[in-house]
This record gives structure tokens, sequence and C-alpha cells, in this order.
């Protein structure tokens, strides 16, 4: 199993950074950058990649939303040249607050444009002289709309690789087919290993059903807070507040994908009231009722042995990436957590 490691996207980036280089040292696989509605991913990802040497980064994620196809594509080519073919181009269909309130564009046919912008970008990384007739996606433009020169062009430069690997953020049983189906790697959220074959197995089977096979075996990248020792199951209460910002904010009443997700796991009565309270402005009280169980099973928190019977359960349920958040007081705590959860995936 790699470790991957996600790095905060707000504040003392530089800073992160300068310590990344250690985390390499210390086994870390892949570095993580995500792209909410604070600076660009991408001016920070070329950063990390002239500050370091092995580890590979991805985007984690950029919104298919706010940048075309191509450019998406070009970003990626030009992103694996700087980093020497380090880079994963990690997309999501982010939310419609965001992509509405932030962006100005309408969130409209999440799954058809994902699929479009698989294929336009690997058309792109081929050096195909691009033309692309789809639903949402047209290249050039067709006559009737803008000046009618557009033309057909190729990427000038030649890529590192001609495929760069693509990882998806899904959750939604539809999304992770599509992603099962056309994606190197799949990223869900709030994953709990003991109900991943219930919520997504038939999802995964049916979109692996239609998986070309030189795309290979679907990564599976985990998310989990980490911490080891006798004494550190209180830090499970940190991870309170992001769940309930998820479960009960991020998005409006049946339209939260994240709630979707808690009501699936079983939580269908807590997911009901902490979407209430959240809503209500009762962040405290939203995040008080978000259950213990779901905050231990979906963590590396507790002691050695909790956390080798952890990563047993999630390599069982299929995943092959674990990307941690290490939780220690000192640059070096954090460093030495890398090394043991490395080894104790080993």
């Amino acid at each position: 199993m790699r470790i991957g490691m996600a790095l905060n996207y707000a504040g003392g980036f530089k800073e992160t950074v300068a310590e990344l280089a250690d985390y390499e040292n210390a086994g870390l696989d892949i570095v993580f950058v995500a792209e909410a509605y604070s600076f660009d991913a991408v001016s920070q990802m070329g950063y990390i990649a002239a500050r370091t040497e092995r580890v590979q980064i991805a985007s984690g994620i950029l919104p298919i939303y706010s940048r075309t196809p191509t450019l998406l594509a070009m970003t990626a080519a030009g992103m694996d040249y700087v980093s020497d073919g380090r880079f994963v181009l990690g997309l999501g269909a982010s939310g419609p607050q965001v992509i509405e309130g932030f962006h100005g564009v309408p969130y409209t046919a999440p799954l058809g444009r994902t699929r479009e912008v698989i294929e336009i970008c690997r058309k792109v990384w081929r050096r195909e002289r691009l033309t692309y007739e789809g639903r949402h996606y047209t290249l050039p433009l067709p006559p009737g709309q803008g000046t009618g020169l557009g033309k057909p062009l190729k990427l000038i430069n030649h890529p590192v690789r001609p495929r760069v690997p693509i990882v998806i953020a899904a959750i939604g049983p539809k999304n992770v087919e599509l992603t099962a189906e056309l994606a190197e790697g799949w990223e869900p959220i709030f994953y709990v290993p003991e109900k991943a074959a219930d919520v997504w197995g038939a999802s995964l089977a049916a979109g692996k059903a239609r998986r070309d096979e030189e795309l290979g075996e679907l990564d599976v990248i985990a998310q989990a807070t980490l911490a080891i020792g006798d004494d550190v199951s209180g830090l499970l209460e940190l991870g309170r507040p992001m769940a309930a910002l998820y479960i009960g904010g991020m998005g409006a009443k049946g339209k939260n994908f994240y709630n979707d997700l808690a009501r699936r796991y079983g939580y269908e009565k807590e997911a009901e009231q902490i979407q209430d309270l959240y809503l209500e402005g009762k962040k405290d009280e939203a995040a008080a009722l978000v259950p213990m169980e779901l905050l231990e099973k979906m963590s590396l928190v507790g002691s050695e042995g909790f956390v080798r019977d952890r990563i047993a359960a999630m390599k069982e349920s299929g995943v092959t990436t674990i990307n941690v958040a290490p939780i220690a007081g000192t640059h070096q705590e954090r460093l030495k957590l890398i090394e043991k959860i490395k080894d104790l995936a080993a």
C-alpha cells in the first residue's frame, strides 16, 4: 500500500512545503493539493515539483467546471513535465455552492461532463488533432457559434507521458461506476472499509466490467486521520467540525452528497439532525451529533494494534493508497508517524 498526505491549502504553505522533503525521505509516496476557493492548486503544485525529487504530486481536486477540458489537459501535461513524470490529475465535480457561487458557472451534468473531460484530456495527451463532438463540449466550436474561425489543433509540446493518471473524487453510485470504468484511481471521502462493499460494491463492479485493461487495476485512495499511541483517542474529537461541515453544511436540503453518504452508511437519523442544526447555524451542536463510531472507523487513531487492524480492514476492502493526515505536536513527531504507517502498511 502507498502512503499519501494532503497539504493544507490555507496558510503556512511555504513552511509546509519546506518540510515536505523530510516526508519524502520518510517514505511518503504521494502528496495531494486541494483547490477549494483559496489559492489555486496548480501554482502550488509547481512549487512542490521544484522542491521535491521522488514523491508523486496530485491535484486533490481540480474542479471540472472552472477550467476548459483542454486547459485541464494542458495543465496536467505541463505539471507532468516540470515534475519529470510525477503528476496525477485529480478531478471532481465539487458542488453547486462553490461552482455557481464562486465561479458563476451552472452546475449541470457532472457525470456527462466528467466523461467528456477525460476523453478530451487523453486525446490532447496523445497529440491528436483535437476534434470532439460531445453533448457538453464540441471542439472546435460548431458553425453558428463564435467567429467560425476555430481550427482543430494539437498540443505543440510532446508530453512526458501519453497518458497522465487520472483520479476521480466520487461518492455517488453513478459517479463511482464511471470512475471504475474510466479512471486510474478513485478517491472517496469518509471511507469506512466495513461499509464499502455494501455502499459502492455494485457500482465498482459495473464500472470495472467496462474498464479498458490498459488502465490497470483501480487505485483506491482512502483518507484517514493518523495518530498512534495508547492515549490518542481524544484526538478523534478534532474530526467532528469537518464531518459536521460536510454532512450538515455542504449543500442544501436534498442536495448534499455527503449527507446522502452518511445515510447510506446507516446514520439516517444523525444525518438529518446534523443537517438541520448546521443549517440553523448551530455548528457546535451539529458537530456533537457526529457518531463516534463513524469518526473511529474512518480513522487511524488509536493504539498500534488498532491501527494495524484498521490497515488490514482497508486492505481487505480494496484500498491501495492511504491518504493520511498525521496529528502530532511537532514536525519530527509527524515524520515518525509517516515512517510508522509506512512500516505497518508494508
